[in-house]
């Protein structure tokens, strides 16, 4: 006789109504660009992702943050890369003060989640998940089957515990994180660093959170004592000229809950090959040969025997369609060699009939230009405020057209 096995006892179900729904508290990490991209702090048995470049700021930047809570929290460093005495090196340098940082040098994972139960950290760093291994697995730390487990482990821990656990993880070299794309969605939050390793500012994006918005942008300029918040983003964005040059309009980006204010560039000079470049830096290359197509068609401007390079200031990435109208902007007053009008914002997205679509909280962009002092802006026509904004004239136009006409000079 075949003998099945019992079934589990089902989980109590519960009607959603009946649920209490509560706000979720939050832990600051003393570093207000971190918070803000966490979505206001760090949540209890939440589960954080970071990863970013080698060298980017990943490691200095946790240290800074585990060095600010542990004056109020229990907090554990946990580095399967660097040892004691490497930590300890640049805790001196940045000016950390370790005295309440407990760490460990260490990458079995038993280990690991031994000293966790004995330590009962409130906040633990584990740098990175990539060099951890489970021994009841045979394959190397890496892995697909050790990552996966690993990070399975963890986060199972860190969710029975109530420990705020945050990995690094290492990327590709197409800037994806390494290991199994499984390990993105067990996690709660996943950020990335972005910008170049050769400047000295750094941009952290959330990409998931289940604790709050995402595409969330936190700026930090990096200094010979670390990683330090920037407080007024749209100045590193913002060429200071002199006087007005052709090729250059502002844009107002939203990055999650922030408007910020990016200068985008556009340079269009004659082909010398039979095959025009089209180069795009920091915007979408794809969508650079549709707007140019848009340019010709409606507003009857060609580009086919020219070059044209654009490129969005200060190493910013603009992934939002109402960057369009800025960038067309930019590329008729090169093509024109002319400057557009001085204290010029734009923003708004280019359909192919050649419409100025609406951006979304177009009401809190003009705000900020208005608050950064720009005195003319270029929207849809859809976006155009009930009420006046001080200081700021408004232009709102339905029609790409129309707009290249009204800031023709």
């Amino acid at each position: 006789m075949r003998r099945y096995a019992t079934p589990a006892p089902a989980a109590s179900v519960q009607l959603l109504s009946e649920i209490e729904a509560r706000e979720v508290a939050r832990t600051s990490t003393g570093i207000e660009e971190f918070d803000r991209v966490l979505g206001g702090g760090l949540v209890a048995g939440g589960v954080v992702l970071i990863g970013g470049d080698p060298g980017i700021g990943k490691s200095t930047l946790l240290l800074q943050a585990l060095a600010a809570m542990s004056a109020e929290l229990r907090v554990l460093y946990v580095s399967g890369e660097e040892s004691a005495g490497q930590i300890a090196l640049r805790a001196r340098r940045l000016g950390v003060e370790g005295r309440n940082v407990h760490f460990m040098a260490e990458i079995e994972l038993g280990r690991i989640l031994a000293a966790l139960e004995a330590e009962k950290p409130q906040v633990a760093v584990i740098d990175s998940i990539q060099t951890l291994y489970w021994n009841e697995l045979t394959s190397a730390p890496g892995s697909v089957a050790q990552v996966r487990e690993c990070a399975a482990q963890l986060t199972r821990v860190a969710k029975a515990s109530g420990i705020t656990l945050v990995l690094v993880g290492h990327v590709t070299k197409e800037g994806a994180l390494a290991g199994p794309r499984v390990l993105e969605h067990m996690v709660d939050t996943v950020l990335y660093f972005e910008g170049d390793t050769h400047s000295s500012f750094r941009l952290i994006r959330a990409f998931k959170n289940r604790f709050g918005a995402v595409n969330e942008l936190g700026v930090f300029a990096m200094t010979d004592r670390g990683l330090r918040g920037v407080s007024n983003p749209s100045a590193l964005f913002l060429s200071q000229h002199d006087a007005q040059v052709p090729g250059s309009c502002v844009l107002v980006t939203q990055e999650g809950t922030r408007p910020l204010l990016v200068e985008v560039q556009a340079l269009v000079d004659t082909a010398h090959v039979p095959n025009p470049r089209r180069l795009s830096v920091g915007l979408e290359p794809q969508r650079l040969a549709m707007l140019l197509a848009v340019l010709h068609r409606h507003a009857g401007i060609a580009t086919f025997d020219q070059d044209v390079f654009v490129n969005a200031v200060g190493g910013v990435r603009i992934q939002e369609p109402a960057a369009d109208l800025a960038v067309l902007a930019a590329i008729a007053s090169s093509i024109r060699n002319r400057a557009l009008p001085r204290g010029l914002v734009a923003f708004g997205e280019v359909g192919l009939a050649g419409e100025i679509r609406p951006a979304p909280r177009g009401q809190e962009r003009l705000r900020e230009a208005a608050k950064l002092g720009f005195s003319l802006a270029l929207i849809p026509k859809a976006n155009a405020p009930k009420q006046k904004i001080e200081g700021l004239e408004i232009v709102a136009v339905d029609r790409l057209e129309q707009a290249l006409e009204r800031i023709r000079r």
